[in-house]
């Protein structure tokens, strides 16, 4: 790994975990080429990279503040686990699988259409609930391409399938297409979450790919939806005409 990135992470963690502060000034470029025995060139790389992620600002003459908040939030454009997500944000959630199925790709024609399949091929059905302070928040529900993964267990959905296809099955995961809805609960949503009011959903459905570019993996994850948060960070580009 790059020495940039290295300093990156490692300013990054400390403000995730709250040791450099939202609006807190960070040490300035001389202080950190100390810090991280590294020349200026290469903290500018880090800081630059920063900003670009919408963890800093770089102000004219004063340094660098912080301007990342630390509020619960999914990050729907990053290509992470829910494990990920709950180790990352000391969110506590519990992991509970519900359904481990294999079916026909035909009996879910969305998904067929989705991964492109034929109506023979096999899926991993996969359904698992996310509960905090015993309530279900957030219901899972994945199909797998069989032909991608051969073999899934119950303590391996549990724990992390993206570990495990990435770390025992060495393959490696690319990026996804996703979309956000608001929807009236089903009847089946309501046996998980029980009845809400209002009785809507938010629902994030994404096709995920391998890094050759095949679609293995269609997910459908519900989050009540007047807890949902959509939080996104945007940093306007000026394009100068000629």
């Amino acid at each position: 790994m790059n020495k940039y990135m290295k300093i990156y992470q490692s300013i990054c963690e400390k403000i995730l975990n709250g040791e450099y502060a939202h609006l807190q000034q960070l040490p300035s470029e001389n202080e950190l080429t100390k810090i991280y025995s590294t020349s200026r060139e290469t903290v500018r790389k880090a800081l630059n990279l920063l900003q670009e992620k919408g963890y800093i600002q770089k102000l004219r003459g004063k340094g660098s503040v912080v301007i990342y908040e630390d509020v619960i939030q999914f990050p729907i454009s990053e290509m992470v686990s829910f494990q990920e997500i709950n180790k990352r944000l000391g969110l506590d959630y519990e992991t509970k699988v519900e359904l481990l199925e294999v079916i026909d790709a035909k009996d879910v024609p969305v998904v067929q259409h989705a991964l492109e399949l034929r109506d023979q091929d096999k899926l991993w059905h996969v359904i698992r609930t996310r509960t905090k302070d015993d309530a279900v928040r957030i219901m899972d529900e994945d199909y797998f391409k069989c032909q991608i993964i051969p073999q899934l267990t119950e303590e391996v959905a549990a724990e992390s399938i993206y570990k495990f296809i990435e770390q025992e099955m060495n393959v490696e995961i690319s990026y996804s297409n996703k979309s956000i809805t608001f929807e009236e609960m089903t009847e089946n949503e309501i046996l998980y979450f029980g009845k809400l009011n209002p009785p809507y959903t938010a629902t994030v459905r994404g096709t995920v790919y391998l890094n050759n570019a095949e679609k293995f993996q269609y997910n459908i994850s519900r989050h009540i939806a007047t807890e949902f948060k959509f939080v996104d960070f945007s940093r306007r580009v000026i394009h100068k005409t000629l």
